[in-house]
């Protein structure tokens, strides 16, 4: 056989490559959200904190700069003076028109203008207005709010607050949260690599199993480590090679000996028809019994060709091909019918002991198959004046036939091996009897086929009794 080459697989579309991505892609989702869901609730709760400490200052200093005298810039330069800016970038304060009264950013010259921010107009408006955002590593909020007096707008306060140190810190946690994951990154890479690699190592031993298996090499075996799928899979792979390496001896072990039961008939018919083709003046009786003889060979020839047929037929066909109830009776009765000469001509008795009504679910051919090559055997290999009886009975819910005789009998060291093909016990007997070494094995796979089994027993003194167990079929019919 030549061997056959197994294309390998690149690198990148390995199951290894396949594993190792799979594996960070998971990571990298995962790094994904540990890199943004931390900043981003982080940032909400600065948020949050930001819009609740800006609008108490806020609230705080429109609630003193509300009265009954209004708004003007020398009053609110009082108050503000002593509140103070409370650490805040910017305060504004505009009149209800949206004049600016005071503001503590003097670069601005805002001052006696008309304040244009949003936050000041809705604030003019009477709503409490803040926003806050998050750029360029620092926090800028902004919130204003109305000032107010028994329900008049008097004007607006509008604070502007930069936080550079909590957007520091943000910065700080995000490139710890990077630092992490670079780590992660790593190691999982590192990981993915050693975990893949054992994985498709293992694969791979299974891979070259089998190539092995392949190229004939039956006996080979994988190691099976752990108890995971991989091994119940390399395990499941030795049960299938030792199968296969069983059924590859019996193959061989079958077409050998089919070989030398076909040679044998066919050497005598060719040494028998030299004979009479070299041999000059040779007298007519010695030709009739050559031809007889050639005759007998070419029978046997043709019984081997029908018992192979017959086996080939049985390993391809499913089980209980057209099974039907039959009455063992009746079939019994045709096998005593062809055999009774047979049994007188080597003066053996043949009895039956069969109930009628006693059914089994198989078919009329395959049940005469068995019993005609039960009793042919029990005959074949019985001695002058010795018996062979066929019984059938329903017992313990099955239907059990047994052929008993009185022959010769087969030594236990050889009960288990008469199933075989071609097996003989006595094989000088066994050709003067004509037999082929095939009709048990006949026997054994017809009624496997059926859900029956065949098993054989030394009788005491001697003999031997061959039992068949069918189940039990309840159908009526006639078989």
């Amino acid at each position: 056989m030549e061997p056959v080459t197994t294309k390998k697989v690149p690198f990148w579309r390995s199951l290894r490559m396949k594993y190792a991505l799979t594996y960070l892609a998971l990571i990298a989702a995962v790094l994904v959200l540990l890199n943004t869901y931390p900043v981003l609730a982080s940032q909400q709760m600065v948020f949050q904190s930001k819009q609740t400490s800006l609008q108490s200052q806020v609230s705080v200093m429109a609630s003193a700069l509300a009265g009954p005298e209004g708004l003007n810039r020398e009053g609110v330069a009082r108050v503000m003076e002593v509140l103070g800016d409370a650490g805040l970038s910017r305060v504004l304060v505009t009149d209800s028109t949206g004049i600016t009264l005071y503001d503590t950013s003097t670069a601005s010259g805002a001052v006696g203008r008309y304040a244009l921010l949003y936050e000041v107009t809705r604030a003019l408006q009477g709503r409490d207005e803040f926003c806050s955002d998050y750029t360029a590593g620092a926090f800028h909020s902004r919130a204003a709010i109305p000032v107010t007096y028994r329900g008049m707008i008097l004007g607006a306060v509008y604070a502007d607050e930069y936080d550079a140190d909590q957007g520091q810190l943000l910065v700080g946690i995000q490139q710890t949260l990077r630092t992490i994951s670079m780590v992660i990154v790593l190691v999982s890479a590192a990981l993915s690599l050693i975990f893949s690699q054992a994985l498709t190592l293992r694969l791979g031993r299974l891979l070259d199993a089998i190539h092995i298996v392949r190229e004939g090499e039956y006996n080979h075996r994988v190691k099976t480590q752990g108890r995971d799928e991989l091994s119940q899979l390399a395990g499941e792979f030795n049960a299938l090679t030792d199968r296969l390496q069983t059924t590859e001896e019996v193959r061989r072990r079958f077409v050998s000996d089919a070989s030398h039961e076909l040679k044998t008939p066919l050497a005598s018919i060719r040494l028998l028809t030299d004979s009479i083709l070299q041999t000059d003046h040779i007298d007519p009786e010695t030709v009739q019994e050559f031809v007889g003889d050639i005759g007998d060979e070419a029978s046997r020839l043709q019984r081997i060709t029908e018992h192979l047929l017959t086996l080939t037929r049985l390993d391809a066909a499913p089980p209980a091909v057209e099974a039907e109830p039959v009455e063992i009776r009746g079939v019994a009765q045709r096998v005593e019918h062809m055999l009774e000469p047979l049994a007188k001509a080597v003066d053996v008795e043949l009895k039956l002991n069969v109930p009628e009504g006693l059914m089994v679910k198989t078919t009329r051919d395959d049940l005469y198959q068995i019993l005609f090559n039960l009793v042919e055997n029990g005959i074949k290999y019985n001695l002058p004046g010795g018996r062979v009886e066929l019984y059938a009975q329903d017992w313990e819910g099955k239907v059990v036939i047994m052929v008993e005789d009185t022959g010769v009998g087969i030594p236990e060291a050889d009960a288990d091996k008469v199933f075989d093909r071609f097996y003989r016990v006595d094989k000088a007997r066994s050709r003067a009897a004509g037999g082929t070494g095939l009709g048990l094995s006949i026997v054994r796979d017809t009624a496997r086929r059926h859900g029956g089994e065949v098993a054989v027993q030394r009788r005491s003194p001697r003999g031997s009794r061959f039992t068949v167990t069918f189940p039990l079929c309840e159908e009526g019919g006639v078989g």
